[in-house]
């Protein structure tokens, strides 16, 4: 690849399904963004072998090797600084970051979230908008500040919601489109079309 590729570093905890996407629009799309690294806080995390597939850098960086989540940050900030990424996106990463790291790369952060935000930030999104009986469910695409899923909203993507939907439907629902969004929002900000706040 040419220097001026746009570098960026992928945070995950689990399969991977949104970095897959991600490798696969840069791919099939010969987009100038290149993946420096995946790096996961779990060992096991079926992303990590996605990653290796694709031949790029893994690090695994278990919280339970550490005394506190300072010492936790620090080391991941080390560990980021390394690749000198111009975005972190956390796809499916489940560990809530300090605001010490938010604020050591403010700006450059973004993180893929299963509601429409501001609506059920958290978890279980997908069963609390059955149960409030909303027509409407989607993702969100956000810039990551010190309070969760509150940061300043990219774009969103939303679907409906069937008269017989269960969390699980809702869920497949709502991936196919966090794999069209997430990959698209790394492309704008790699276009300079997105100005971090």
């Amino acid at each position: 690849m040419s220097h001026d590729t746009f570098p960026i570093v992928v945070l995950i905890s689990g399969n991977g399904s949104n970095l897959q996407a991600i490798i696969d629009a840069i791919d099939n799309k010969m987009w100038p963004i290149e993946i420096k690294a995946v790096i996961s806080n779990q060992a096991n995390a079926l992303g990590l072998q996605k990653a290796s597939a694709a031949h790029i850098p893994t690090h695994v960086v278990s919280h339970h090797d550490y005394a506190d989540r300072e010492s936790f940050d620090a080391e991941m900030i080390k560990l980021i600084a390394h690749y000198q990424p111009k975005l972190i996106v956390l796809a499916g990463f489940m560990r809530i970051l300090s605001p010490h790291f938010v604020r050591h790369f403010s700006g450059q952060m973004i993180n893929i979230h299963p509601s429409l935000l501001p609506k059920y930030k958290g978890l279980n999104t997908h069963q609390r908008a059955i149960d409030a009986n909303d027509e409407q469910h989607g993702c969100t695409v956000h810039f990551v500040t010190e309070d969760l899923d509150s940061g300043a909203i990219i774009a969103q993507m939303e679907c409906e919601i069937a008269a017989d939907e269960t969390a699980e439907s809702l869920q497949k629902k709502v991936h196919a489109l966090e794999h069209k969004l997430l990959p698209e929002v790394i492309f704008w900000i790699a276009d300079n079309r997105i100005n971090p706040k």
